[in-house]
C-alpha cells in the first residue's frame, strides 16, 4: 500500500550529521583543498555564502558550513525537507561542534527557481538528479530511495539558468564526472574533476 511505502522510505533513509560518513568526512575530510570547496571558491582565506539550489540530504552544504561557510539551503521536496529538518534538529540538540556547523546553515523549502532572485546569492551549489549512467552498475540503495522521492529533475536545465542569472559570482553544477554537458547550457569557464564527480564552474558578474 502507498502509505507503507512511504514509511519504509523515512524509515530506511535518515539525514544524519552526527555519525557515519558524514562524521567521518567533517573529521578526516580534505579540508579546503577538496574538490567543492575549491569549486565554490573557498581559497586564499574566501569564505562565500553558497546556495545550495537543491539541497537532498544536505551533505554538501553541511561540508561547506564546517569550512566556515553560510549556507541556505534549498529543497522543494516536502518529504526530503522534512527529513532535512529532522536531522538539522537532531545534529544541533547534540551540541559541540556539530550544531556550530549547523549554524552557519539555514533550510528553506520552496522552488529554488522561485527563491534564488529573492536571495542575491553570492555562490550557487547546484546538484539535481544525475541521468542514469550509460553502463552504470545498479544504484546505489540511497540514491534509489533519494530518487523514488525526488524525481528526476526534469526541470534542471531552467534551474541553471536562473542561478546564472541571479548568483553573484558562480555557479558550480554537480555533474557525473563522464556525463554529457547539461543541454542548453554553454560550457563553464573551468572543470574541478574526481574519480566519479565533476564540478563545472562558471564565473559570472
Amino acid at each position: 500500500m502507498p502509505h507503507n511505502d512511504k514509511t519504509q522510505r523515512q524509515v530506511a533513509l535518515i539525514c544524519d550529521f552526527t555519525g557515519g560518513a558524514v562524521r567521518h568526512r567533517f573529521q578526516f575530510g580534505g579540508g579546503r583543498g577538496q574538490a567543492l570547496p575549491r569549486a565554490v571558491g573557498m581559497k586564499g582565506g574566501k569564505t562565500p555564502m553558497v546556495v545550495d539550489a537543491t539541497a537532498g540530504l544536505g551533505r554538501d552544504a553541511f561540508l561547506l558550513a564546517s569550512l566556515g561557510a553560510t549556507v541556505i539551503l534549498i529543497e522543494r521536496s516536502p518529504e526530503m525537507h522534512g527529513l532535512l529538518e529532522e536531522g538539522m534538529a537532531r545534529a544541533q540538540d547534540a551540541g559541540g561542534e556539530v550544531a556550530e556547523v549547523i549554524k552557519r546553515m539555514t533550510l528553506l523549502h520552496g522552488d529554488a527557481r522561485n527563491l534564488l532572485p529573492t536571495l542575491s546569492p553570492e555562490v550557487v551549489l547546484v546538484d539535481p538528479m544525475h541521468p542514469p549512467q550509460k553502463k552504470s552498475a545498479l544504484v546505489k540503495n540511497e540514491m534509489r530511495l533519494i530518487r523514488n522521492i525526488v524525481g528526476m529533475d526534469e526541470d534542471s536545465g531552467d534551474l541553471m539558468k536562473v542561478a546564472l542569472a541571479t548568483a553573484r559570482k558562480r555557479v558550480v553544477l554537480k555533474w557525473p564526472q563522464r556525463a554529457d554537458p547539461m543541454e542548453g547550457i554553454a560550457p563553464p569557464s573551468h572543470r574541478i574533476t574526481g574519480k566519479t564527480t565533476r564540478y563545472d564552474v562558471f564565473m559570472v558578474g
